[in-house]
């Protein structure tokens, strides 16, 4: 294969992903005419927890592994948020925001622990991860309520450069370069990669396997918990089943953006354009009067179309 040949394979989510976000953003507006500037902040902000369970998802399944729990994860952080931020002022409500992305690594600590302790497959650990931290997040608040300062929850409104560029695309980009371009650019990075792409080979090769899972779920718990402050600037409340959607929809975002479900191949930037083209599903549907719940089984079926094609891929490399 040519060099440019390597290239366009190793780097097809930034080039693919974005001319997808493009096509669904033109079909939106001649479907709706009248959508504009407003409806633009408005998907970027309905987008953002979506893209950052997508990147919580996204590193743990670099690493080979899954994690169930991240909707729950994001629920816990968003009624803790809406509880304790309620009559706080702003300097106070991010100096919580620091606290729970502080309890966010911790959770994701548990979770790695469990996992690398008990050796049982990450699946059945976060799954049962995931009822307990849905069970806390409701002993914190049964029903959906709390709120935040209203400079709080503008981090993520609005726009900046004259109207131009949505705050919550651009929180999105600095939240994501904060904590995944550190651990890309290490040796974490390079670890997870590894180990994803062939765990045996990584431990023959010096690489401490175990350690590099666990990592990968606490930076996952950092990036859920600053999903479900998103969550809090998306809905302005608390609400403890409001995470149950983003465990599965995060994970289809990984799928469409490119990652494989192996581990060991993909990035954080597909995953980014395919929480966009998501958000934008339900709400073409909406604007053609059938029921946005009919998305979920367009990302059901987008995943295993994905899935298929990748396989079969796979299997034409391998011929003769």
């Amino acid at each position: 294969m040519t060099r440019p040949g390597r290239l366009l394979r190793r780097h097809a989510a930034l080039l693919v992903m974005p001319m997808l976000v493009a096509l669904f953003l033109a079909a939106t507006v001649a479907i709706h005419p009248a959508f504009g500037a407003f409806d633009v902040q408005s998907l970027a902000l309905g987008a953002l927890p979506l893209a950052l369970a997508a990147a919580a998802q996204t590193v743990v399944v670099l690493s080979g592994g899954i994690d169930l729990s991240v909707g729950s994860l994001m629920a816990v952080a968003n009624v803790v948020a809406a509880r304790t931020m309620q009559h706080a002022g702003f300097g106070q409500s991010l100096g919580l925001a620091a606290l729970i992305v502080l309890g966010g690594a911790a959770s994701g600590a548990v979770n790695g622990a469990v996992l690398v302790a008990s050796r049982v497959p990450d699946v059945v650990v976060t799954l049962a991860a995931g009822f307990i931290w849905g069970g806390i997040a409701l002993l914190i608040l049964e029903q959906p309520g709390g709120g935040a300062p209203d400079a709080f929850l503008n981090l993520g409104a609005g726009t900046l450069f004259d109207g131009l560029v949505p705050n919550a695309l651009v929180l999105l980009i600095v939240v994501v370069a904060a904590i995944w371009l550190p651990v890309r650019s290490s040796r974490l990075g390079l670890t997870l990669y590894a180990i994803g792409s062939d765990r045996t080979a990584a431990f023959r090769s010096g690489v401490a396997v175990e350690r590099t899972r666990f990592l990968a779920y606490v930076v996952g718990g950092v990036f859920s918990a600053v999903g479900g402050l998103a969550l809090t600037m998306t809905t302005g409340i608390g609400s403890p089943l409001a995470g149950t959607y983003y465990t599965l929809s995060g994970l289809a975002a990984v799928v469409v953006g490119g990652v494989s479900l192996t581990g060991g191949r993909g990035g954080m930037t597909g995953p980014m354009f395919a929480a966009y083209i998501l958000t934008l599903i339900p709400t073409d549907l909406i604007f053609l009067n059938i029921d946005p719940n009919f998305g979920q089984v367009i990302q059901g079926t987008l995943i295993v179309l994905v899935v298929m094609g990748g396989g079969l891929a796979t299997l034409l490399r391998q011929r003769p």
